[in-house]
C-alpha cells in the first residue's frame, strides 16, 4: 500500500507539536512579532525602535523649544539555527505493525527539534540577562532552601519592578528541584486562584511572587551545577521559526519510505532590562 503523503498537513502538525512543546519558546516567554515570513536559514529580521521623547515645563504665553529630532536604533535578528530530521521506515515494518509508523516517527521528530530548540532559546535568554538583573555568579551561585526559595522569586520580582517590566504577564522558568523546595513553602502552595491550585496538585507549574511558575528541564546549567533560572517578560526575547521543507521520498535501494523535514529559527533578546536571574546549585 503506498504512502498517502500530503506535505503541507504533514508541515503543518510538525510545527503545532513544536509550539505545543515549547517552554521557552512559547508565547507567554518569548514574543512571536517579528516572525513573518522565514524562507531560508541566514534570513534576517530588522527590529527598529526610536529613543525616549524629551519632556518640557510649558510657561503661558512663551514659546516653546523647536521640535526634536527624533532618533532611532536597529537591531538585527538573525535566523541562524538550521536543524534537519531524516527518517526511513521499511515496508515490511509498515505492513507488520498495527501503529501509524510513520505518524509516530513524525511526533518523536517534532519532540527532538522542539527538546533542541528550547534549549537554544533558554541560551540565548540567559547570555542576554544583563549583570545588574542577576543574583549569585557562576563563580558564587546561591543555593536556595525551602525556607528562602520563594524569598528568591520576590527579589527577582523586584529587580524587574524597578526595571519597569509590566507586571502582567510575568514569568520565571524553574528546573524540578527548585519547584520541589517552592512546594514546601505554604506561601507558594497557598497562593493564587483555585486554577493554580490545581496545577500545584498535577505538579506542573503554579502562580507565585508576581510570576507564572513554569518548569523544564532544559534551564540553562553546568553539569547539573550553576542552574541559571530566568524571569521576565515575553517583551524581552523575540523568536522566530519555519519549517520549511518537508517532504517523502523513496530511497532508491530500499523498499520503504523515507521523510526529511528542515526547521530554521533564531531568537534574540530584545529589551534586556525586562529579564532577571537567579544562578542557583542544588542544596
Amino acid at each position: 500500500m503506498a504512502l498517502d503523503f500530503i506535505p503541507t498537513v504533514w508541515a503543518s502538525r510538525l510545527l503545532v507539536a513544536l509550539e505545543d512543546s515549547l517552554v521557552y519558546g512559547q508565547a507567554k516567554v518569548a514574543n512571536r512579532n517579528y516572525e513573518g515570513e522565514i524562507r531560508e536559514a541566514g534570513n534576517t529580521v530588522k527590529i527598529a525602535s526610536i529613543g525616549d521623547v524629551g519632556i518640557g515645563d510649558y510657561v503661558k504665553n512663551t514659546d516653546i523649544d523647536d521640535p526634536a529630532t527624533l532618533t532611532d536604533t536597529e537591531q538585527t535578528l538573525l535566523i541562524d539555527q538550521a536543524k534537519y530530521f531524516n527518517f526511513y521506515v521499511d515496508r515490511i515494518d509498515q505492513a507488520q505493525q498495527n501503529v501509524n509508523v510513520l505518524d509516530e516517527a513524525m511526533r518523536r521528530s517534532a519532540w527532538k527539534l522542539r527538546d533542541i530548540a528550547d534549549s537554544y532559546i533558554a541560551g540565548v535568554m540567559a547570555a542576554g540577562v544583563p549583570a545588574g538583573n542577576t543574583l549569585g555568579s557562576a563563580a558564587t551561585p546561591k543555593v536556595p532552601t525551602k525556607s528562602d526559595a520563594y524569598e528568591y522569586l520576590v527579589d527577582l520580582g523586584t529587580m524587574l519592578d524597578e526595571s519597569n517590566t509590566p507586571i502582567e504577564g510575568r514569568f520565571v522558568v524553574v528546573p524540578a528541584w527548585f519547584h520541589g523546595l517552592l512546594l514546601k513553602d505554604d506561601r507558594f502552595v497557598n497562593a493564587g486562584t483555585m486554577r493554580s491550585d490545581r496545577r500545584l496538585a498535577n505538579g506542573a507549574v503554579g502562580e507565585a511572587a508576581g510570576f507564572e511558575i513554569l518548569k523544564s528541564n532544559n534551564v540553562p546549567n553546568e553539569s547539573g551545577a550553576e542552574f541559571k533560572i530566568i524571569a521576565g517578560h515575553a517583551i524581552a526575547t523575540s523568536y522566530v521559526e519555519q519549517v520549511l521543507d518537508v517532504h517523502t521520498f523513496k530511497p532508491e535501494k530500499r523498499f520503504g519510505d523515507a521523510v526529511k523535514g528542515l526547521h530554521v529559527y533564531g531568537a534574540k533578546v530584545v529589551q534586556n532590562e525586562c529579564l532577571a536571574m537567579l544562578i542557583a546549585n542544588k542544596a
